[in-house]
């Protein structure tokens, strides 16, 4: 039987429950259980605000351009980012008329603190902190840097839904805290996200933005009362950023099996990395630091041969993934190439294998076998 690199699991009689409500009752757009969710949210991380948007970049996008207007950033300013992440992380950098300055990784795939240290500049404004794959990295050598150096701190959490560092979900060091709720995360609705921003002056500037600029949405304006609750203003040109009451009802009912689903996936990485550990010169196992309890999005090792590997376990119906290559291969960015050596090894060996609830100890095992057969095939 073909095993698949990602498929979401959800619970669908409490889904469809939460989705009866909406349909019920007739709201489905803003409002209504994004308001529940984004409560909800904010309760599980202990951040003190939420704003429910429709995807990760959507959040991003909010993210930079509220940060960059708040404080007076220029065009052609930077931000220190990392080649290895989905494009939204540096497209957001991009779309705000600002500059993504690239820093290499380390061995956990995360930013490595000494080389974003050589690049800060008198332009430098913020430093854009991914954690991949749900893991920390060195994420308090990286709040270090930002205190020091009076940088700005933008964690993108789009695989950290659920992580935590010491038994704490880390995001209150940010200025903001984006998520991603899309369709194969931990936390999966069909697509959307959660901005987190420290500053209440900002989630409200992120509300009105998100909403074409509107200072007043339409489910606030449906429980007014008065002769005037239909009346608002217009105070930016802003985007339809904003998600729905159907997203957050998956959402809501997902939440509550979040930890639950996040320590299978943990389990997963045990079996994974007990049997792949044997074959340290054939097969590294991506770095975990102390203290994290990773959401376990991701599991990836880096190989001699990721591509060959790739074909292997395709003809053995298994279907693993890339996370990622490095962006600065793109067309848009490669005035950055040779600027991130690491980054570079790791955009063409890293592979990321199944990792799902569906998956079992029988899974990992076959997975495994083909893996090290195929590392040891000239022995």
């Amino acid at each position: 039987m073909a095993i698949q690199l990602f498929k979401a699991k959800y619970e669908i009689d409490e889904c469809l429950a939460q989705i009866r409500e909406c349909l019920e009752i007739g709201w489905t757009g803003l409002g209504f259980k994004t308001v529940e969710f984004e409560n909800a949210w904010k309760e599980y991380t202990g951040l003190p605000f939420a704003h429910f948007v429709n995807s990760d970049t959507a959040g991003l996008y909010l993210a930079v351009d509220i940060l960059k207007e708040h404080y007076g950033w220029q065009d052609g300013d930077e931000i220190i980012t990392t080649p290895i992440t989905f494009v939204s992380t540096n497209h957001a950098i991009i779309k705000s008329n600002l500059k993504a300055v690239f820093a290499d990784v380390d061995e956990t795939l995360c930013l490595n603190p000494a080389s974003v240290q050589s690049k800060i500049t008198d332009k430098t404004r913020a430093i854009m902190y991914v954690g991949l794959g749900g893991n920390m990295g060195n994420y308090y050598d990286i709040v270090r840097i930002c205190n020091e150096n009076n940088l700005k701190f933008i964690l993108d959490a789009a695989h950290m839904s659920g992580t935590r560092y010491k038994g704490r979900i880390p995001g209150r060091e940010a200025e903001v805290v984006v998520y991603s709720y899309q369709a194969v995360k931990n936390l999966p609705t069909a697509d959307s996200g959660m901005i987190c921003f420290k500053n209440g002056d900002l989630d409200e500037v992120a509300r009105k933005k998100s909403w074409l600029g509107i200072n007043k949405d339409t489910y606030s304006r449906s429980n007014n009362s008065g002769n005037y609750k239909w009346r608002y203003d217009v105070e930016y040109v802003g985007d339809k950023y904003h998600s729905n009451s159907i997203m957050a009802a998956i959402g809501l009912a997902q939440l509550k099996y979040l930890d639950r689903d996040n320590a299978y996936r943990r389990q997963l990485v045990k079996w994974y990395r007990k049997k792949l550990s044997a074959y340290p010169d054939k097969i590294k196992l991506v770095k975990i630091e102390d203290g994290c309890e990773s959401s376990c999005h991701l599991f990836q090792i880096l190989v001699d041969d990721r591509d060959g590997l790739i074909m292997e376990l395709n003809a053995n119906e298994i279907y693993p993934g890339v996370h990622y290559a490095s962006n600065i291969n793109y067309k848009m960015y490669d005035y950055a190439k040779g600027t991130c050596p690491y980054s570079d090894y790791v955009s063409e060996h890293v592979i990321s294998l199944p990792m799902h609830m569906y998956l079992t100890f029988e899974d990992v095992n076959r997975i495994c076998d083909v893996i090290i057969k195929f590392v040891n095939r000239d022995i």
